[in-house]
């Protein structure tokens, strides 16, 4: 099984923008909120994916994640199952010594929040640290989409 291995920061200030290598509007749904089984649909401009992810542990970085690639025409159809207020968010990309921070600006009820996610390949890496980058929140549940 796939495992994600992710770690979470909220952000201090928008300087991130200008690093930016470019951003995608999301927009994502969840059929179980369960916190030992998420199921989300997210449709990112011209995709979609239905991605299950398990119950994190390794004190939140890690969790058993399967996505895949699904038409639009099938997610918008399964967002209509999901359950009520989906996330809305632009994403923004940025690519910082072969690492990639994804840095999600939220809208609508999440307004005014902003957390960066890095994946990692192993629990342990060093990663760059920029300045933008605040409060570790990895592992913090109500930091989760699913909890948003």
């Amino acid at each position: 099984m796939p495992i994600e291995i992710e770690r979470k920061f909220l952000v201090k200030n928008l300087d991130f923008i200008k690093e930016c290598t470019h951003k995608k509007q999301i927009e994502q749904g969840y059929l179980s909120k369960d916190p030992k089984r998420t199921v989300r649909i997210r449709i990112e401009e011209k995709k979609a994916f239905l991605t299950i992810k398990g119950e994190t542990f390794d004190n939140g970085t890690s969790r058993i994640e399967v996505e895949n690639e699904i038409s639009i025409k099938d997610a918008l159809e399964l967002m209509k199952l999901c359950l009520p207020n989906p996330i809305k968010k632009i994403r923004y990309i940025i690519n910082k010594n072969d690492f990639i921070f994804e840095v999600d600006v939220f809208k609508g009820e999440n307004e005014g929040l902003i957390i960066a996610e890095l994946e990692l390949n192993s629990k342990n890496s060093r990663f760059p640290k920029p300045d933008w980058l605040g409060k570790e929140v990895t592992g913090q549940v109500e930091f989760y989409n699913s909890k948003l």
